[in-house]
């Protein structure tokens, strides 16, 4: 991870205040190396499913779901097609736009055999994980934990998504411009 996390840090750049981290993903290489340092925390802990709440989580979820040869389990936002059966959760509290979105996955996805890693690219405030783990253990699946690229957690919601593991925190990012 360690040569990734140097990449990351290399690669990483404000525009207009806000981070640019989807621009990094349409480099395929990176793209794959963020799977693979995502998916290796958690290497040893029997994840049989990676969820992941769009836009951002889908690419990174869908990354790491490949590295490890697991399933992908997309977490819906409220108005998006997703048929059948679901579990759905409004946000208790406001995400980094001031927004309580309802989330929701499809029941029939997660089983009580699986075992969930949770991946999203960055969590400043930790409700849509927070949101995301309710989801995933309302259908009987266990949670194993959350792996993030940038950690900005308070530390009461991180001890609440205990294991949480990051490429690198927020303080560790250069100054935005």
């Amino acid at each position: 991870m360690s040569d990734f996390r140097a990449d990351f840090l290399a690669r990483f750049r404000w525009i207009g205040g806000h981070a640019d981290v989807l621009g990094l993903f349409g480099d395929g290489p990176f793209l794959a190396a963020a799977g693979a340092a995502l998916a290796e925390p958690f290497a040893g802990d029997g994840f049989t499913k990676v969820a992941a709440v769009e836009a951002r989580g889908f690419v990174l979820g869908t990354a790491v779901a490949l590295a490890a040869g697991v399933g992908f389990v997309p977490i819906r936002k409220a108005g998006a097609v997703h048929p059948g059966p679901k579990a759905s959760r409004r946000v208790q509290q406001p995400d980094w736009r001031g927004n309580r979105p309802e989330l929701s996955l499809q029941r029939a996805a997660l089983t009580e055999a699986d075992r969930v890693l949770l991946v999203d690219d960055w969590a400043e405030r930790g409700s849509q994980a927070l949101t995301a783990r309710a989801l995933v253990e309302t259908c009987g699946a266990s949670y194993v934990g959350l792996s993030l690229l940038v950690d900005q957690l308070p530390g009461e919601v991180r001890e609440r998504l205990l294991p949480v593991a990051a490429v690198v925190s927020h303080d560790e990012l250069p100054p935005s411009a």
